[in-house]
């Protein structure tokens, strides 16, 4: 590790090769805690460029317990976190939003580092158990159109690590790969990013991937489509910049879509959009996220249809019900 942090205080780039090496290292505790969080540190003074993350992206799907869905359609909506809006947590309740509608969610998520409450933590708090059964989340994504892979139960790395990023309690270049480590491999991705430069490099990362994506930053800092104002959209057909008009809704303070200071707080809030008993802004943003997840595999649909067939999930009460069905025994 000597060598590899005389490199970087030099400030030169790790290989893809380099990079991969020490992830690996690092999930066979091959280093100390004070070294692995130098190491990390590095990461929250400079960016980390499109061959390191490759790098760090192909070390965890290489060592993640393997889930193979056999060729099953499926999309998974992440945000990378950290970019402290404290939102409840948008992208879980559009999951089962667009379970509700009809299509496959290989939703993977982990407990909030960066933030209070994270998918984890808010599935976990309304008795969803988790587990690395990958004969389990089959039968549930059949079911129930959806399935929560945790993220500790399936990348031993993000596991050693976790303790370590839990005291150093900000976005690391963990927070990067969340997204984009998924084991089940969806072939459809909608994710969002905190800042511009990530965007890019997923754009890098994501082009050369046979998936339909979406990356997504408000370009007021939100990870997610948040109606605040204007949100960059990168996806297989180019890039655009959208707001509240094109989904026919109204744009929305910050305040309105506020809900992540405690997992207690962003429970009833998921609970509620899913239930049609939420505030209209709650209801609006998650409704504009899952119709652009929906599109990705509605590609000849409109934007607003899109919109349209989220809300049928939601009024329908089949969104609901994806929920509830998870939460059942199988």
């Amino acid at each position: 590790m000597k060598k590899i942090f005389t490199k970087l205080f030099n400030h030169e780039k790790l290989s893809a090769t380099e990079a991969k090496q020490i992830l690996v290292n690092i999930s066979e505790s091959k280093y100390n805690d004070a070294q692995v969080a130098v190491f990390m540190g590095v990461y929250m003074m400079r960016s980390v460029s499109v061959e390191e993350l490759k790098g760090f992206r192909d070390a965890l799907l290489e060592l993640c317990l393997p889930f193979d869905i056999e060729g099953i359609q499926s999309t998974d909506m992440c945000g990378t976190g950290g970019d402290g809006k404290n939102t409840f947590n948008i992208s879980t309740t559009s999951s089962f939003v667009v379970a509700g509608a009809g299509y496959k969610v290989t939703k993977h998520g982990n407990y909030g580092v960066s933030s209070i409450c994270g998918s984890s933590n808010v599935l976990e708090h309304i008795g969803f158990k988790f587990s690395a059964d990958t004969d389990l989340l089959k039968r549930q994504l059949d079911k129930t159109n959806i399935c929560f892979i945790h993220a500790p139960l399936f990348h031993p790395a993000m596991k050693a690590v976790a303790h370590i990023r839990k005291r150093l309690g900000v976005k690391t270049f963990f927070n990067m790969l969340g997204p984009i480590v998924n084991p089940a491999r969806p072939t459809h991705q909608t994710v969002g990013v905190f800042n511009i430069e990530l965007a890019r490099l997923y754009q890098y990362l994501l082009e050369n991937e046979n998936i339909e994506y979406n990356v997504l930053h408000a370009l007021d800092g939100y990870d997610e489509i948040s109606l605040t104002g204007e949100t960059l959209r990168i996806d297989n057909r180019g890039e655009t910049i959208i707001d509240a008009s094109d989904f026919n809704t109204m744009q929305l303070s910050p305040e309105s879509i506020h809900g992540g200071t405690t997992i207690e707080q962003s429970a009833k809030i998921l609970m509620d959009v899913l239930t049609d008993e939420a505030t209209e802004a709650q209801k609006s943003v998650v409704l504009c996220n899952s119709a652009v997840a929906i599109q990705a595999f509605e590609r000849d649909k409109s934007i607003t249809d899109c919109y349209m067939i989220a809300k049928e999930s939601i009024e329908s009460g089949a969104a609901n019900k994806a929920l509830h069905q998870l939460l059942k025994p199988l």
